[in-house]
Order: structure tokens, then sequence, then C-alpha cells
């Protein structure tokens, strides 16, 4: 496959994650999918599309890389599981943006031209100058990079189709467009989706905030047993927040507060219920690095 096939592939590919990890859970990563994570994802999709595929498909086309596209019909059917009507409806969308350059005519009889061009090259560059964003994401809580899953972003743009990217190892995304304003949407599994809007005098080198969805990331240790990244997760927790935290539950229509300690919270934040599902932090305040303060909501 071409280059624009191999990355439009894996595009669908990240489709496929995030669709199956809406209901299931599994890797971030679908190269990573085995054993049971591969029969639930055959089950899903069946469930979905009434169609199935191998498992000997699945580590030819997903697990390794192949160097040619799936049959037309597999291509349908996946791009069907993640919301297109068929492959090329989705390759529609995730197509890659190429620039082409056209031959420019010289005209060397007429001297006036000689003149014209620079001032007309001058304005062209200036009407056609692009700024330069760059983001970068961090966890609202613990202030550090989300560098250990893929976030997909995709870039809104008045009367066109949305333009799709995912973050880089680093947590980050680089952006080149003549708009003055930036507009896109951020989503993973595990993080709650946000719309990002930034004008690009206020962007040099700007870092976005996103809010964990600590119920889908708890849900994900506890289904899968993952008892050391659950208590790596508890640890992070511990050394971000002061010893004599002071964290406060409010309550929606009602002047009434609680008060929780570091380890009730941290206890609170880290066991997958209703309550932690429809937690929203309201305020932080933070010293020397800790966060000495906090308010949160349930809805």
């Amino acid at each position: 496959m071409n280059l624009e096939e191999k990355h439009t592939f894996s595009q669908l590919k990240l489709a496929i994650t995030q669709k199956f990890l809406e209901g299931n859970s599994a890797s971030q990563t679908i190269e990573d999918w085995k054993g049971e994570d591969i029969i639930t994802f055959q089950e899903d999709l069946f469930d979905k599309v009434k169609a199935r595929v191998s498992e000997k498909w699945f580590y030819t086309y997903i697990k390794n890389e192949s160097k040619k596209l799936p049959r037309i019909d597999m291509l349908n059917l996946l791009s069907n599981y993640v919301g297109y009507q068929n492959w090329s409806a989705f390759k529609a969308e995730y197509k890659v943006e190429t620039n082409a350059s056209k031959p420019k005519k010289i005209y060397k009889s007429y001297l006036w031209l000689l003149i014209l061009a620079p001032c007309a090259l001058l304005a062209f560059s200036l009407i056609n100058s692009k700024n330069d964003y760059h983001f970068c994401f961090h966890d609202s809580i613990k202030n550090e990079s989300i560098n250990s899953v893929i976030l997909n972003i995709k870039i809104l743009k008045n009367g066109q189709t949305p333009i799709h990217k995912t973050s880089d190892s680093l947590g980050c995304f680089n952006y080149s467009t003549t708009d003055n304003e930036i507009r896109f949407v951020v989503q993973s599994p595990y993080y709650k989706t946000d719309t990002i809007v930034r004008q690009f005098d206020s962007n040099k080198n700007s870092v976005v905030k996103l809010i964990a969805d600590d119920y889908a990331l708890m849900l994900n240790y506890y289904t899968n047993k993952n008892i050391s990244e659950w208590k790596k997760h508890r640890e992070k927790l511990n050394a971000i927040f002061n010893d004599d935290a002071e964290i406060y539950q409010l309550f929606k229509n009602s002047n009434s507060v609680e008060l929780y300690t570091k380890q009730e919270f941290i206890q609170k934040l880290t066991i997958p219920t209703r309550s932690l599902k429809g937690m929203e932090i309201l305020d932080k305040i933070e010293v020397n690095g800790k966060i000495v303060k906090l308010k949160f909501v349930i809805h």
C-alpha cells in the first residue's frame, strides 16, 4: 500500500479502537489486543454490523503491518462499524492533505512585470502566511504530560470537513494554517471530551489541560485486574496532594459541605463507583507543586 493508504488505514484502526473502547475494556493500542480482547471485538463487530473477521485476518492486517490493504468488503464493514457508510466515505473524511505546486511561466518580454512581480509576491506571502500552532496536553489534576495514551484531535473548520490528527509521543500536536483562530475537539477513552478554541496571538507553546475520566480508567484497571497500574495511579495521587489538603464536596441545590481527608479522597478516586462517574472538579489550589485545597461536586 502507498503512504496515503497506509495513513488512512492507520486512522481506521484508531477509529476502531475508540469505537470498541466505548463499551469495552482493552489496551488503547489495537496492535496489543490478543486472546479475549480479539474475541470480544469479533462479537462486538457482529452485534453492530452482522459480520465477523477471523483471528488470522486480525493478526495479518491489524497486529502486523501488511504490504497491502484488506479486501474492499472488509474495509467497508469496518468503516460501517465506526459510523461510516463505506470505505470511500471514511477515506473522504480522513484524506491526507497534499500541496500541489504549479509551474510558473516567466515572461521576459515585459519589463513592468519584473517590477510588479516582487510586490505581488510580497503581498501574496503576507496574505497567505501561515500561523504555526503548537499544543501540549496535560492532566488537569496530576499536572503531567498526557503521553501514555493517544489523543484523537478533530480540527473544526467552518463549512469544511474536519481534519483528524493524533497527539505524538510527547502528548503534543502541531498544525499550520492561515487562520488566526483554531477550534478543535480532543477525545480519548480516559479523558473527557473537550472543545478548545484559541487565538494565534495567545498561542505560544500553549498547554491544554484535560479532565481525566477517572471512572473509565478505574473500570479498565478493575476489569483487566491490572493491580500494578492501579497502585501506580494511587501513588501518583498520593504524591500530588499535600498531607493536610482541604478537600470539600459541595452539594447541588444545598449549602451543605462534606470535608474529606487526603486518603479518603484518593480512595474515592480509585474505585469505579457511580459517584466517581459524575464527579466534577470545581476548583483547586496548589502550593509548591502540591494540591492544598480542592472543591468538587457529584452530578
